[in-house]
């Protein structure tokens, strides 16, 4: 009874009686299909219906006002349109259609014949050129809505590097991604999602890269989405990824040209989705949420040393408080005694024991973080620094918190903010708390117990078939110079083997640079430019620049 009441509520949605509605064709009489589209649009301010008058021929021009370019109707269309009057009009149909796509000073025309084509392209942006007695209508591309320009990202800053980051508007980030991938291998599929919103997703790939399995399970999956509206990326990442259970993402995301475009280098494959500026990345994996942009833009020595900061920070953000908690209150033995007696003296005054004091501050500090987010730029900033400073000191001089516990709970904040990708950030703070509660009931056998059971959840997660943990697991030999280092650009001859397994060669073997061998000694050049006399005292030496 459930399945049928399910398959009854599916079909009478609004969303498919819409669909099949405008699935209709195109009648010859022009009357009724302006009736028709005032009909569709209902009262809208800025749909505009412009009737002209030609010898022997009546069309109408319609289009949404608030998605097109102005001067361009007056400029190419309208003007095109009042040129044929002063021309005799063939009466055959094929032979006016041909003459108006000469006249016509538009690069892209299309012919459709059903109203779903033409209410969806006029809702793109395109104009509608109807003509009575025709069961066509021509579809004008004069998109000019308002965009953002290209600005610098907000959340994946870097230091070295380009500033430009991707836009609401999809054709603009396509047009990026194309400025530093000049390769013909690029593709680009475009999908409509939404039955309301008719959100444009664009599949971007490298052909002959990219897997091809990977790539038709995600053309399956994006098909098979059936929602009112796409908003943002996140819909799509939550209805496609493999574990939707999991508080991992399993995505990458990235709101920079060149990050993706590194990635489609790697075999990997990419969505954009139209109104928002961060783009899904896929197959992800742990181990790319972990790299910046700026790893790969700096000398391979200091890459290495700023990764190693970087997967220390995660650890500390992940197992600090835990670690301390644990030691405090089961594991006294393990702190130097003048520490021991140190740390004991600042929680004498503490009402409640560790476990409970690390839970307080570290939710205290989520909802300021939450509240800095959510509050004005130009205040969020200062009711930050100030709400931190005044509660964590007015804490510790009430007796409620210790000074070690801020401590601990500011740096573990800190190393927090090292990890590049903001989801896998929320994801660590977030299993920082069950971390904190296992270690305050069995201590470090409890960190190891939470330790053991994330391990094995990372493990077990595939992201399209792919393994999350790869290249650690399985462990790839290959993978491993662009782990937790980085070699040298001339060392890594190969893309890593999973996500680009079917072209694997990424650069030409012997471009390590040197320094190339002398041909002669530096006395003979010293003597060739002071004119052969260079070991001589007294002598007038020939070859110096006279001024």
């Amino acid at each position: 009874m459930l399945w049928i009441w399910h398959r009854l509520w599916r079909h009478a949605t609004p969303g498919k009686q819409t669909s099949s509605e405008h699935a209709l064709p195109i009648t010859t009489r022009l009357e009724a299909n302006i009736k028709y589209l005032k009909k569709t649009f209902g009262r809208s301010e800025d749909l505009v219906i412009r009737e002209i008058e030609l010898p022997g021929k009546k069309l109408a021009l319609a289009y949404l006002e608030t998605l097109i370019d102005r001067d361009v109707v007056q400029r190419d269309i309208l003007r095109s349109l009042m040129a044929l009057q002063t021309s005799p009009l063939p009466e055959d149909e094929a032979r006016f259609n041909r003459l108006l796509r000469a006249r016509l000073t538009i690069g892209d025309l299309q012919e459709e014949r059903l109203w779903v084509k033409v209410i969806n392209g006029m809702l793109d942006g395109k104009a509608a050129l109807m003509i009575n007695g025709c069961s066509r209508c021509l579809l004008l591309s004069i998109e000019g809505w308002e965009k953002r320009p290209v600005e610098e990202p907000v959340n994946e800053v870097s230091i070295r590097g380009p500033r430009e980051g991707f836009s609401e508007n999809l054709p603009t980030n396509i047009s990026l991604i194309r400025r530093r991938l000049r390769a013909p291998e690029l593709r680009f599929e475009t999908i409509n999602l939404g039955r309301r919103t008719h959100t444009k997703v664009a599949i971007c790939y490298l052909e002959g890269l990219a897997l091809p399995g990977v790539l038709e399970e995600l053309r399956r999956r994006l098909q098979q989405i059936d929602i009112d509206g796409v908003l943002e990326s996140g819909y799509i990442e939550e209805l496609i990824e493999d574990a939707p259970f999991s508080p991992i993402p399993q995505l990458n995301r990235t709101e920079r040209p060149d990050k993706l475009v590194a990635d489609l280098l790697e075999g990997r494959i990419g969505i954009l989705t139209d109104g928002t500026p961060f783009a899904l990345v896929l197959p992800g994996s742990l181990v790319s949420q972990l790299h910046a942009p700026d790893d790969y833009y700096e000398r391979w020595p200091l890459s290495i040393g700023i990764r190693l900061f970087r997967f220390f920070g995660l650890f500390i953000a992940l197992l600090l408080p835990a670690l301390y908690v644990a030691m405090t209150s089961f594991h006294q033995e393990m702190i130097p005694t003048p520490l021991a007696i140190s740390i004991a003296a600042q929680r004498e005054l503490v009402p409640y024991p560790a476990v409970v004091e690390a839970l307080i501050m570290q939710v205290l500090f989520e909802i300021l973080i939450e509240a800095g987010i959510r509050l004005p730029r130009a205040i969020g900033t200062a009711i930050s620094i100030v709400g931190a400073l005044v509660i964590g000191e007015a804490a510790v001089r009430a007796g409620l918190m210790s000074a070690a516990m801020v401590i601990v709970i500011s740096a573990t904040a800190i190393a927090s903010f090292t990890i590049p990708t903001f989801g896998l950030s929320q994801a660590v703070r977030m299993l920082r708390l069950p971390m904190i509660f296992l270690a305050g009931i069995l201590g470090l056998l409890g960190i190891f117990t939470g330790l053991l059971i994330i391990l094995i959840h990372l493990v077990s997660l595939r992201n399209f078939g792919e393994p999350y943990l790869s290249p650690l697991a399985p462990f790839i030999w290959e993978g491993q110079k662009d782990l937790v280092g980085r070699a040298p650009w001339w060392a890594m001859h190969r893309r890593p083997v999973l996500p680009g397994r079917r072209d694997l060669r990424r650069l030409k073997p012997g471009l390590q640079p040197s320094t190339p061998p002398r041909k002669r000694k530096p006395t003979e050049e010293l003597e060739t430019y002071l004119g052969g006399n260079a070991g001589k005292k007294g002598k007038k030496r020939k070859g110096w620049l006279k001024i």
